[in-house]
């Protein structure tokens, strides 16, 4: 087992600095709870490492497939709670393709193997929270 670990420093206020990689991210809470807005909120970075983490399995397995997309994009929709701890009781992910040509079929097969086997985030939300996704091409 490998184990990974990371930090954040306090900046000040409620702003944290963290480090992955070697790239910098701060987080920063809401004006109404005391932090200034100088970063991202953490609960959506759940959400953005959902879409990236599925993004990446999704095109790296259609260049496999020898699929060529001219744009791809990934939506994540959340569902919050309105009570502490507030969390995710659900994520929709929409998968939004455009290119000529594209094969319905080998992009279902990608959206499925990213989702059914590679995905380690998806892998991780799906024990503790419903993951739904919806497939969008545009053929131009």
């Amino acid at each position: 087992m490998k184990a990974e670990r990371i930090s954040v420093n306090w900046l000040e206020k409620m702003a944290f600095q963290g480090e992955v990689n070697g790239h910098k991210v701060v987080i920063d809470a809401d004006e109404t709870v005391g932090g200034e807005n100088k970063g991202m909120r953490p609960k959506p970075l759940m959400q953005l490492s959902l879409a990236g983490c599925t993004a990446m399995d999704v095109i790296s397995i259609l260049q496999k497939m020898k699929v060529e997309v001219d744009d791809f994009k990934v939506h994540v929709d959340g569902e919050l709670t309105e009570e502490h701890p507030k969390h995710y009781t659900s994520m929709h992910i929409v998968y939004e393709f455009k290119g000529k040509n594209l094969s319905e079929e080998k992009i279902k097969k990608a959206v499925e193997l990213s989702q059914d086997r590679y995905c380690g985030v998806s892998f991780s939300y799906k024990k503790v929270m419903n993951i739904t996704n919806e497939i969008i091409i545009h053929n131009v």
